[in-house]
């Protein structure tokens, strides 16, 4: 189907707009009229220069407070009507929206809302313009769909039909099925957008929170459905007030919107007959990207780093040995058990300092999840190798880790082990078995991106969104993986927006005798974060522990959860750049990342931090 998207989704002037979504490969835009008349150039300037973009006006937006008003206040409104009309015939518009009014004017009266409608419909078919009506959640008379569609019916106008807005059908629980009672030729536009579920006033919730489809708590998939079966064949359209979005760099926000209507369009899936009747023959076809393939281990985990010293000593405490080194590059691969760990020192280390830059996902057919990441659009990245180099498919993610689809040691397909020659050390398993899970801190404005580029492009299932004390804010984390666990990734947001060198990555290390492999590392010279006491005096409160279990992870600076299904103990190495490790042992079915204990081990890490 055409896409769309309005411009008040996006940050920055009306060109930097236009231009990021075209970019993005929209098909048009919704003009909101705040962006035009900011905006240094004439209507017919923006006409053209949308033109030149392959971009159409498909919606000018918004005209307010027009309806069941007395009689002198609507002949004001017709005569404003009448100045829009004629811009939007230079701007090159064809459908105006006209939502429900909120003046305190309006007054309870269905029939001077339609035959004022309808005379305003009179006057912009003179102009060759079409009128959506759209009930706000907020409306002083009209906050429902069907309640605008009643009054759009009973106005009876070939240039009046009605604008369904996903986010104020779902806001106020209306029930969409009712959409589907609507001839699809009366739908005139449709804008999407989703938000998280929250207890607030629905006008604040609209103005700040909405995100696009598949971010938030809506399900847009299934009003789609009902919108499709009605008959509606235009663009699917986004209208998202978030104030993130809105300082965020206008080019990824676009390539974020189409990618969650790329996804939105796959979630709903082929239009279904209506219950009293088939399918319209001309129902629009949605976008099938190819399917999910979703990955079954981490393969490796790549550190960056202008000083190989204090990552090799880190890593060598830990149990992990340098097993190889790369034949041509300057990385080595270290291991342990199934942890692998890449260490790189090229040119890119030394502009970002150590840092985790790039994830190995072990996928059963790389190719073909490579096809879903692009189809999704993925940043494909170059990849600088020799001529024997395996063929390794890799995309970026939002915050730039790169992500390569591996085979390791599949006999049917090149490995990516085949580059690394062999050192005279041999991994020899101590204490770590695998890579847990990798957090993965995000920048402050991409982390609802971040948790819909790997659902969609990687096919992981996310987890519950938290929040977690900081000593300087609050820290959102939220969690994705597949089925079985073997790909963790936790992504969480600081507190407040950071410079790129402040946000600390790490590597969770699973192991089935964390006190052992503690104090192994410790032994070996590594150093642990230390826990405060406190905390363990609280511990003691709330659970019972065999003689000697508590003092050991006082000791150690071992962390512990437990809920219904298992029991969670894990520590932590001090930073080296912006890198630390995870130590982590889950028994029983415990399926978190002991969430409870994060104010305690950020208020340690912000302790030991230099200068302080």
């Amino acid at each position: 189907m055409r896409t769309s998207i309005a411009t008040v989704s996006l940050s920055g002037s009306l060109t930097e707009k236009l231009t990021a979504a075209a970019r993005a490969g929209f098909d048009g835009v919704e003009i909101f009229e705040n962006d035009l008349l900011a905006s240094p150039l004439t209507p017919e300037e923006i006409r053209a220069r949308t033109a030149d973009l392959g971009l159409t006006i498909d919606l000018y937006q918004p005209m307010r407070d027009i309806e069941a008003v007395p009689e002198d206040a609507f002949a004001r409104n017709l005569r404003r009507a009448r100045h829009k009309f004629q811009l939007m015939r230079r701007l090159g518009a064809d459908t105006v929206l006209v939502c429900s009014s909120v003046s305190p004017l309006t007054v309870d009266d269905d029939a001077l809302a339609a035959e004022q409608l309808r005379q305003l419909s009179e006057l912009a078919q003179d102009f060759g313009i079409r009128v959506a009506y759209e009930a706000l959640a907020w409306g002083r008379q009209v906050s429902t769909y069907d309640h605008a569609w009643r009054i759009v019916e009973a106005a009876d106008h070939p240039a009046l039909g009605t604008c369904l807005d996903s986010f104020h059908i779902l806001a106020r629980g209306s029930d969409p099925r009712g959409i589907e009672d609507i001839p699809g030729d009366k739908i005139f536009f449709l804008q999407l957008a989703d938000a998280p579920l929250m207890a607030m006033d629905v006008l604040q919730w609209s103005r700040h929170y909405r995100c696009f489809p598949g971010q938030g708590g809506f399900d847009i998939a299934g009003l789609l459905g009902h919108v499709l079966r009605a008959g509606y064949e235009g663009p699917l359209s986004l209208e998202v007030f978030n104030d993130v979005f809105r300082q965020a760099e206008a080019g990824p926000t676009a390539v974020d919107a189409r990618r969650s209507l790329l996804v939105l369009q796959e979630a709903t899936g082929p239009v279904l007959p209506k219950a009293n009747g088939p399918v319209p023959p001309e129902a629009p076809a949605l976008a099938t990207p190819p399917a999910p393939v979703v990955p079954t281990g981490v393969a490796f985990a790549e550190l960056v780093t202008p000083d190989v010293a204090p990552v090799a000593a880190l890593l060598g405490a830990l149990g992990f040995t340098r097993a190889a080194r790369h034949r041509s590059k300057p990385v080595d691969l270290w291991q342990q058990g199934e942890a692998r760990v890449l260490v790189n020192t090229g040119p890119a280390a030394r502009r970002a300092g150590t840092a985790l830059a790039a994830i190995g996902l072990e996928s059963p057919d790389p190719a073909a999840a490579a096809r879903r990441a692009e189809a999704l659009l993925a940043p494909v990245l170059p990849r600088r190798r020799a001529l024997e180099d395996a063929p390794l498919d890799a995309v970026a993610a939002p915050d730039g880790t790169e992500l390569f689809f591996c085979a390791t040691d599949r006999p049917e397909l090149p490995s990516w082990t085949g580059d690394f020659q062999p050192t005279e050390h041999r991994p020899d398993a101590r204490s770590v078995t695998r890579i847990d899970h990798l957090a993965l801190t995000q920048p402050w404005h991409q982390f609802d991106e971040a948790a819909l580029f790997h659902r969609s492009v990687l096919g992981l299932s996310a987890q519950q969104s938290v929040d977690v004390a900081d000593p300087y804010g609050l820290h959102r984390s939220r969690a994705v993986t597949n089925a079985d666990g073997s790909v963790r990734i936790a992504l969480s947001v600081g507190p407040a927006p950071t410079d790129d060198g402040a946000r600390a990555q790490h590597i969770a290390l699973a192991t089935d005798d964390v006190a052992g492999a503690a104090r192994r590392f410790r032994e070996s010279g590594g150093r642990l974060l230390p826990m405060p006491a406190n905390y363990y005096d609280d511990l003691a409160a709330r659970f019972e522990f065999t003689d000697g279990e508590l003092e050991t992870y006082r000791e150690l600076g071992i962390l512990y959860d437990r809920d219904p299904d298992g029991e969670f103990r894990h520590c932590y190495t001090q930073t080296v750049g912006r890198v630390f490790f995870e130590l982590v042992q889950r028994d029983g079915g415990y399926r978190g990342y002991g969430a409870q204990n994060a104010p305690v081990r950020l208020a340690a890490q912000h302790a030991v931090r230099p200068g302080r």
